[in-house]
């Protein structure tokens, strides 16, 4: 992704807090894997995912 804008890095939407999050570096290699927006919103995806 070097040399990518930030408006066009891909974005995926999270189940828990239902807000858009971008692509980040730490998730370069795992990017389709990635599903919650933060460890917070996974830690707390039983709760509000029922």
């Amino acid at each position: 992704m070097k040399g990518v804008k930030k408006t066009d890095l891909p974005t995926k939407i999270c189940p828990v807090c239902q807000r858009p999050f971008s692509w980040r570096k730490k998730w370069s290699k795992t990017w389709e894997e990635v599903k919650y927006c933060s460890e917070r919103c996974k830690r707390n995806r039983t709760v509000n995912h029922e």
